[in-house]
């Protein structure tokens, strides 16, 4: 984590995991004692977004940028100002949770002009287990239609191949296979190889990209 650009743009298709690997990141740039934030500019997903934990991360000193009022649910465009301060202030290490389709990367787009030259970085998350995301190609092709919308380019992978609790070593396994083609075709690295943390200790040495134990923050134990 340590060489990841200031500003972390978190993306992926529905299912993929993107937003309990930004909560994930964002807690562990807090327990290493940084100054962090997260934005949520989730406004296509109704479900598991990250403004859902805020409590959590605010008690551990984590900035939380997200609508709020009568928007703290809705799904429209209607995000916060504060997402200008923290994309300019350079004190925050920043995790932004981006909606995982066009129409949610278009809502980045609009910060175009503070992104274009920023100290960023846009990871892809990655569910090889997910029917748009289960091959090389159609990960390509997502990819692509993301960058069209936001404008911006990715510049990191991440395997996030899982079965919620029921994850295997043989489905991030099968994850990080689609996920070192897609590198090798488009030139992008695998930056994080996610996993619940029974599992994390047992992916084998020599893959491309960290290995990420997560904690399943968004998932209440009866789901």
């Amino acid at each position: 984590m340590q060489q990841d650009k200031r500003i972390r743009i978190v993306t992926g298709h529905y299912g993929s995991g993107k937003t309990e690997f930004s909560v994930n990141y964002v807690i562990r740039l807090a327990e290493a004692g940084k100054k962090a934030a997260i934005a949520d500019l989730d406004i296509v997903n109704p479900y598991f977004r990250s403004r859902e934990e805020k409590g959590r991360m605010e008690r551990i000193g984590i900035r939380v940028v997200a609508p709020e009022g009568k928007f703290i649910n809705a799904d429209v465009p209607a995000l916060p100002a504060d997402i200008y301060t923290l994309l300019q202030d350079q004190s925050y290490q920043v995790v932004l949770d981006v909606g995982g389709d066009a129409a949610g990367a278009r809502a980045l787009g609009r910060y175009y002009n503070y992104l274009k030259d920023a100290d960023y970085d846009m990871f892809i998350v990655i569910n090889a287990n997910r029917p748009n995301t289960g091959s090389p190609r159609a990960v390509i092709e997502y990819i692509d239609e993301i960058e069209r919308a936001a404008r911006i380019r990715a510049t990191g992978l991440v395997n996030n191949t899982h079965m919620l609790r029921d994850t295997t070593l043989e489905d991030v396994l099968r994850g990080q296979r689609v996920a070192e083609e897609v590198s090798r075709q488009i030139n992008v690295p695998v930056k994080y190889i996610c996993a619940i943390e029974r599992i994390a200790g047992q992916i084998p040495e020599g893959l491309m990209g960290e290995v990420f134990p997560v904690s399943m923050y968004m998932r209440p134990d009866w789901l």
